[in-house]
């Protein structure tokens, strides 16, 4: 949880080592990770340039994670992300990790209430309905970014696994008719 406070400023030097202006100290990745678990905010800025380097330093703590054999993300998944750059869907996958990180972050505390309850039965079975209502948002929201999509009717319809086929033709169609019209444009020019 992120505390109410402005985020610390750490700097990050060309010998790849970090200063905690906060505390005028030197700090690892693993101090990073302290400050994250504890909900403490910060920011990293390239000492030399002042470029927000926020990004690439946690993701370098989640390298430095994954590697210390705390696997948290599937490889599948991990594949799906790499997929989705470049993609025309690259700009809704942000928001909706977002969106679904903070309602797993919300609720994990009755998830882990559920999964004591019922961890000799099907512990994960609250969770894959967390993930089957995401999946359903995020479908929902993908529905909205397809003009040409069949009306469901005065009820919206969920979309099944069925479905995804029928949606991956829809993008490559909505694809082709948008560099249609990208050639179009370029020929008034």
């Amino acid at each position: 949880m992120t505390k109410n406070q402005e985020p610390v400023t750490i700097k990050k030097y060309a010998n790849r080592r970090l200063y905690n202006t906060g505390t005028s100290t030197y700090v690892t990745l693993e101090d990073l990770a302290v400050m994250v678990k504890e909900g403490n905010d910060f920011v990293v800025y390239d000492a030399k340039t002042g470029e927000d380097i926020t990004r690439s330093v946690l993701t370098q703590i989640i390298f430095e994670q994954e590697n210390k054999g705390q696997n948290l993300l599937p490889i599948n998944f991990l594949r799906q992300v790499i997929r989705f750059y470049g993609d025309s869907m690259q700009l809704l996958l942000p928001r909706f990790l977002d969106v679904s990180m903070q309602h797993f972050t919300r609720d994990q505390e009755k998830f882990r209430e559920q999964m004591g309850k019922s961890f000799g039965g099907s512990g994960f079975g609250l969770l894959e309905d967390q993930v089957r209502r995401n999946m359903e948002m995020f479908e929902r929201a993908f529905t909205m970014f397809l003009p040409f999509a069949q009306k469901q009717g005065a009820a919206e319809e969920k979309l099944g696994t069925d479905d995804i086929d029928a949606l991956k033709q829809q993008v490559t169609e909505m694809q082709k008719r948008l560099d249609r019209m990208s050639d179009r444009s370029g020929d008034k020019e």
